[in-house]
């Protein structure tokens, strides 16, 4: 099966190669859902772009359901070299170890599929307000919201019946925690607002989720969304505006989604507030708050009342072909959260992102010590002479290229998480034993005088070095033994090669799949 499959996507790439050509490496990731596909193809003498080779969805999916049947991996990680002479391999791994298709190139090895970074909200104070959802007036508010909806589209909504009290109190022994009280008192009204398959779309443009559907739709959201270490090793999580409502995580327990976008974006209510929040809150989460969730109202009372403001202020847009009235649930804050280009001026003091590209000379960071909530700083293509103006930052995430190699000012730097570095003049790695909470390093475009000192970062769980920073790491038997994942960063690199690095790392490589045919 797995041989057939293989010369079935061999023989297409042979007959599609061009004039010339010697060799034709296709790579790809396959799981039960999807296929990726990525490559190149060698012409000796050609210049530009070189080729990639072609394969269909469909001859992928096949291979590696074939893989999957006798090794039951999940994932699978391929490589096909294809040769004019007509000889091919095969190599083919779960996908813990897999290529990198970014610009840089290269592998990625998951040594610990089950460990994951700390979120940065679970340590988060925890707010003390008490809620201020009152369940009287949200009902109140309902019912003259649905009053007036019924003038502006000259019908009634037709809504479900209520959800009687042991339906709501079976809902919250399943989800082990007790509905806000106004919410509670609008379920009481009506179990969502979808009778069959045709919501109402009654909380703003949001359709309002049946209790059985919340309990769907939370156990979804609870775990907090996973981008691989490929992206998820400096990733980091923003603060909502106003700062300090709500906790800085991708997902929560304590956030019950009750209103759906119908795009993988969803209205909750937060019974886990930060600091400065209350019980009950209204938050954004899903497919398009995966930087951090969203601060919408500090109930579902206060949302209900800010849509039936709108609305007896005409301050709203009616579709009379759909019956939609679309209704804003934002309120307007000063905050800016990220910006991309060059330093702004003036820089906000909400700021937490900067992506800096292209400058010209060497960059000053002096004007970002007015960024008193930056959390994420990149810099390309440039250089950066002095960190010290990040010393006093909350900067969690840092990419810079750094002229003259001085990470002197990061000394006990309380809160960066994540470091890339590239360098030409030679860097001392000592000062990264003082950072608390380092976690992940990428020096592979760095010149680094003394690898030894990564074996002394007992955080460190990501690590990515250049070919040659391996072999002398391997060599001298320092590599950390914390690590979770590792990048080997080698465009270069092949498969088989990424495989005897993994094992040298002490991942089991033994089940690789390598098979040749002509």
């Amino acid at each position: 099966m797995i041989e057939q499959a293989a010369r079935r996507i061999a023989e297409g790439v042979v007959a599609k190669a061009p004039e010339g050509w010697t060799e034709a490496v296709l790579s790809s990731q396959v799981d039960r859902r999807s296929a990726s596909l990525a490559g190149r193809i060698t012409v000796p003498g050609a210049t530009g772009h070189c080729p990639r080779p072609d394969a269909s969805f469909e001859d992928l999916r096949r291979l590696g359901d074939a893989v999957r049947q006798l090794r039951g991996w999940d994932g699978t990680a391929l490589e096909l070299r294809c040769r004019r002479s007509g000889e091919h391999e095969l190599l083919a791994f779960e996908d813990s170890v897999s290529r990198l298709n970014g610009v840089r190139g290269g592998f990625h090895a998951v040594l610990d599929g089950d460990y994951r970074l700390p979120q940065p909200g679970a340590d988060q104070e925890a707010g003390t307000a008490a809620p201020v959802g009152d369940p009287a007036l949200a009902v109140a508010r309902f019912r003259t919201y649905l009053e007036r909806r019924a003038e502006i589209r000259s019908r009634p909504d037709q809504l479900p019946p209520p959800a009687p009290e042991s339906a709501i109190e079976e809902v919250e022994r399943r989800i082990g925690h007790r509905l806000p009280a106004d919410l509670r008192a609008l379920y009481r009204i009506a179990d969502g607002d979808a009778v069959g398959h045709d919501p109402c779309h009654l909380i703003g443009t949001y359709g309002w989720l049946s209790l059985e559907s919340m309990v769907a739709v939370r156990e979804r959201l609870r775990t907090p969304f996973w981008y691989s270490w490929e992206l998820g090793w400096d990733w980091v999580v923003f603060d909502a505006d106003p700062p300090n409502t709500v906790r800085r995580c991708g997902g929560h327990p304590a956030w019950l989604p009750f209103a759906t976008g119908e795009d993988g974006n969803y209205l909750a209510v937060d019974l886990a507030p930060a600091r400065d929040g209350r019980p009950g809150q209204v938050i954004r989460i899903g497919a398009d708050c995966r930087d951090g969730p969203e601060y919408v109202a500090e109930s579902v009372t206060a949302l209900i009342g800010r849509y039936l403001e709108q609305l007896e202020s005409a301050s709203y847009e009616y579709d009379v072909e759909e019956g939609w009235i679309e209704l804003d649930d934002t309120e307007e804050w000063a905050g800016q959260r990220q910006f991309i280009g060059e330093i702004p001026d003036p820089v906000s003091p909400t700021l937490q992102a900067l992506y800096l590209h292209d400058l010209a000379g060497v960059v000053d960071l002096s004007p970002l010590t007015a960024a008193t909530q930056l959390r994420r700083l990149y810099v390309g293509r440039s250089a950066v002479a002095d960190l010290s103006p990040l010393r006093g930052l909350p900067v969690e995430s840092l990419r810079v290229p750094l002229e003259g190699g001085d990470l002197s000012p990061l000394e006990g730097h309380p809160t960066l998480r994540s470091l890339e570095l590239a360098t030409v003049a030679s860097v001392d790695l000592a000062v990264l034993r003082t950072l608390p909470n380092l976690h992940g390093l990428d020096v592979a475009d760095a010149t680094v005088g003394d690898l030894t000192v990564l074996a002394d970062l007992p955080g460190l769980r990501y690590l990515a070095l250049n070919r040659h920073q391996w072999t002398e790491l391997l060599a001298a038997d320092n590599v950390p033994s914390t690590l979770a994942a590792a990048g080997l960063m080698d465009p270069e690199a092949t498969m088989s090669e990424a495989l005897a690095w993994a094992a040298r790392l002490g991942h089991d490589t033994s089940g690789a799949i390598r098979l040749r045919f002509s």
